[in-house]
């Protein structure tokens, strides 16, 4: 099915379990505040409290598996904690190590949804190829942008389809589309990568707003609650946030530190309640929050040096700090 016609108006997104506010972003972090990561190269997503320990993993850590299963996930590109303590995945895998499996896992590593089939791609009934991002509805289906399919889907918990996206011709067709994100008015914001793109679709798929001025490549995106978009500008290694209008309002570009990759190709950022920007820097193999004024004030990873020992990472493709919550879009009852 290609055609937008299926989405019910009330859908909304919830990235992590959100209670009452946030802490500071550098204080008093307890589960709420925790920041988990999706550790691409090392095979893995972690959870890392304030002090850097690693409080909880999915997969396996090590770089070379080439194995999808029960305990194992290969090369995840999305992660995020759903509000009843669980963790939605994206397990990507490679072109030689295919996973294509969207999994929700519990505290223990048991699998408890999946849909996808462990290494086989397809685009048939409970299949994917390359799943780069998922996110869930309140309603508890899950936002599905299936990459290599050049689609983005909406499934239930019976694993049927109940909305697609992904027009094979034209001004709408996709081209290797790298998140989606589900807006308050119903409206879906794609990051069309290879497009270098950012568009917002309505229900009848019909592209209703699209920036792409000057863009390379772009990873990510997210509407912000001001109606600002946050766009990970990979090719061009910087985040940028511009108005309805198209105006640039912040910038930050992550290549310029002394020892740095010279593409690093950030790859997801995302804004938190104290005005930081969350950001995986892909290549560069860390995670750092910069606060309005572009000034960093938190790093896990080492720059520029790929690892799975203690405070390491290799080439994380996403980020997210529990408790809060992507775009503008608000769960039920959270001021």
């Amino acid at each position: 099915m290609r055609h937008a016609s299926l989405l019910a108006p009330a859908f909304t997104l919830i990235i992590g379990a959100l209670g009452g506010p946030a802490p500071a972003e550098e204080a008093g972090f307890n589960h709420a505040g925790n920041r988990l990561i999706s550790d691409q190269s090392n095979n893995r997503v972690i959870e890392v409290d304030r002090h850097k320990n690693i409080v909880f993993q999915f997969g396996s850590g090590n770089p070379n598996l080439c194995n999808p299963g029960p305990g194992a996930v290969i090369a995840p590109n999305d992660v995020e904690r759903l509000a009843y303590g669980m963790t939605l995945i994206a397990g990507t895998g490679t072109s030689a190590c295919p996973d294509n499996r969207v999994l929700i896992v519990d505290r223990a590593g048991s699998i408890v949804f999946q849909y996808g089939k462990a290494g086989i791609a397809g685009s048939g009934p409970d299949e994917l190829n390359v799943p780069v991002s998922a996110v869930e509805t309140p309603r508890h289906e899950i936002l599905i942008t299936d990459q290599a399919n050049n689609r983005v889907i909406l499934v239930d918990r019976n694993k049927k389809i109940l909305f697609s996206y992904g027009p094979t011709s034209g001004h709408g067709a996709l081209n290797n589309p790298n998140s989606a994100e589900l807006l308050a008015n119903g409206h879906i914001l794609i990051a069309d990568e290879n497009n270098s793109r950012v568009i917002e679709i309505n229900r009848a798929g019909n592209i209703v707003w699209e920036f792409s001025a000057g863009l390379n490549i772009v990873a990510f995106a997210s509407r912000l609650p001001n109606g600002d978009t946050l766009i990970t500008d990979s090719g061009n290694n910087r985040v940028v946030e511009i108005d309805r209008d198209g105006r640039v309002v912040f910038t930050y570009v992550t290549n310029t530190e002394p020892g740095s990759n010279p593409n690093p190709n950030p790859t997801s950022a995302i804004r938190l309640r104290n005005g930081n920007t969350l950001i995986a820097d892909q290549f560069n193999d860390r995670v750092i929050s910069v606060d309005p004024s572009g000034r960093k004030v938190y790093q896990y990873g080492v720059l520029n040096m790929p690892g799975n020992g203690p405070n390491m990472l290799y080439a994380p493709y996403n980020a997210v700090v529990i408790g809060q919550y992507i775009g503008v879009t608000k769960p039920p009852g959270v001021d």
